[in-house]
């Protein structure tokens, strides 16, 4: 399993763009999922930087969390509102894995509570979704051309420029 550290390291580029966009955006982020029918779905969420995991929570009992319970595949897309995406995009890719870790839930809850006010403490989830990050990469527009920066987890990032 690819965990948010462990992919910070092996790609600090596409990282970077990831976080920079996620803070700008007010941490929303647009999540594809596939529906029972085999289409996509995309929607919007709040994933979060916690611990050594990128948590993919929100509310239960949502189509997108049973797309997810039923195939963990997903990919997490930066929202962009500038269409020259001036200040970069970015997207992660790879599987859903639920930790059912009370101790690791109660530590999300307190932090979540103590930085957005959203109290979720005391409460058991039926499932605890983190990212086993597969993938990912950035786009980003510099001296008069793009920069695409790919990453695929046993790989090293690669940068392909288009002037």
């Amino acid at each position: 399993m690819t965990t948010w550290s462990e992919f910070t390291k092996a790609a600090p580029r596409i990282a970077e763009v990831f976080v920079r966009r996620h803070t700008a955006t007010g941490n929303l982020c647009m999540l594809a999922t596939l529906r029972s029918d085999g289409f996509p779905r995309i929607s919007p969420m709040e994933p979060r930087m916690f611990e050594e995991h990128l948590v993919v929570g929100g509310m239960p009992n949502t189509t997108k969390f049973a797309d997810l319970h039923r195939d963990p595949r997903f990919t997490l897309h930066t929202a962009t509102v500038d269409t020259h995406v001036s200040d970069g995009d970015a997207k992660i890719w790879g599987t859903v894995v639920d930790v059912p870790d009370p101790a690791l839930h109660r530590r999300f809850t307190d932090v979540l509570y103590e930085t957005t006010g959203f109290d979720l403490r005391g409460r058991e989830f039926p499932y605890f979704y983190v990212a086993d990050i597969l993938g990912g990469s950035a786009v980003e527009i510099a001296d008069g051309g793009l920069t695409i920066t790919v990453w695929k987890r046993g790989e090293d990032e690669r940068v392909i420029r288009k002037d």
